[in-house]
């Protein structure tokens, strides 16, 4: 799978050989589609809004910092928002809440995560209509839905949604699945609210509004003692090992190189699974992902990076704008 997916981004004749199976997936998508725009699928809206941060490529571009910024920022907004998720990565099916302690292996690493890093109700489940109304249910005072990864997932109704872009990888050889990293074409950013640009910069011809957004990174916690944080400049000049099973791994190790750090670099598959032997002797520096599923191993050394999302002016104000408007369409 590794292999396949540095195929999307660069010259590869691998991708002929998988372009039948490209246009099989495109077929499938467009059979969906009108599934959905005639009915014969069904769509059902919840009683609160629901704001859907997905993307349109394979792998990982951000969503995650995008979804804990965007709860900080209704929070601030006087909103009460909870968050469902599919919990990709976990084997719980049914609908189910996720606790800052819950077992990644059983509701997904994301989501403990965002339980971890929000302090709001989070749910999971393979029906994310399941998991949004059960988490309606236990949770009265929730006033929006963030829907995390579920711009695939039309059975969702919703009322924003927002597609964040790797600014760095953009959308690789521009093919659909299995050739090329695209879940949808390209086609589908002309219905989307807005593209959030994960590395500041815009991206050309793009069908909506763009916003730009960086992760900062400041500090390191360690594993075990969350309330121990120290500055990357204690890592410079030492020998240490780096970890990273996300979905680009290389940029995680380019913001320790920024850092001045020098460190090993172990990259794993995206949401992979860890054993504690998967873990290298010595100082191990990782990703807050990584860490959600390593803290259980009593590391004596592992520290990870808290990021942060900062994203620029004017996708806040439209957000809070659009929800204005669906409360006075409420009442």
């Amino acid at each position: 799978m590794e292999r396949l997916a540095r195929c999307w981004y660069r010259a590869c004749p691998w991708r002929f050989l998988l372009a039948p199976f490209s246009l099989i997936f495109l077929a499938l998508l467009a059979l969906r589609h009108w599934a959905y725009r005639l009915g014969w699928l069904r769509v059902t809206r919840m009683p609160v809004p629901v704001v859907v941060v997905g993307n349109i490529t394979a792998g990982g571009t951000g969503k995650t910092p995008l979804v804990i910024w965007l709860v900080e920022r209704l929070r601030q907004a006087g909103y009460c928002p909870g968050i469902v998720s599919r919990g990709y990565g976990g084997r719980t099916k049914a609908a189910a809440p996720v606790r800052p302690d819950s077992d990644p292996a059983a509701v997904g690493d994301e989501p403990v995560l965002l339980a971890q890093r929000c302090a709001c109700p989070v749910w999971v489940g393979r029906r994310r209509v399941e998991a949004a109304q059960r988490l309606l249910a236990f949770h009265p005072e929730v006033d929006v839905i963030l829907s995390d990864d579920g711009l695939q997932h039309h059975a969702l109704g919703r009322d924003i949604e927002l597609v964040a872009v790797d600014g760095e990888r953009g959308f690789g050889n521009g093919w659909l699945l299995p050739a090329g990293p695209l879940r949808e074409p390209r086609a589908r950013l002309r219905s989307v609210d807005a593209i959030v640009v994960n590395g500041g910069q815009n991206l050309a011809r793009m069908p909506a509004p763009q916003f730009g957004m960086v992760l900062a990174a400041s500090r390191f916690w360690k594993l075990g003692q969350p309330e121990l944080a120290v500055e990357p400049a204690r890592f410079a000049g030492r020998v240490v090992q780096a970890v990273a099973g996300i979905g680009n791994p290389e940029r995680f190790f380019d913001t320790l190189r920024q850092f001045g750090i020098r460190a090993e670099p172990h990259a794993l598959s995206d949401h992979h699974r860890y054993r504690a032997a998967d873990i290298p002797a010595g100082t191990v520096l990782m990703t807050e992902k990584d860490a959600v599923k390593c803290a259980g191993f009593g590391l004596p050394d592992a520290w990870a990076l808290a990021v942060d999302a900062e994203v620029g002016p004017g996708l806040e104000k439209m957000i809070l704008e659009r929800m204005k408007r669906h409360g006075q369409q409420t009442h």
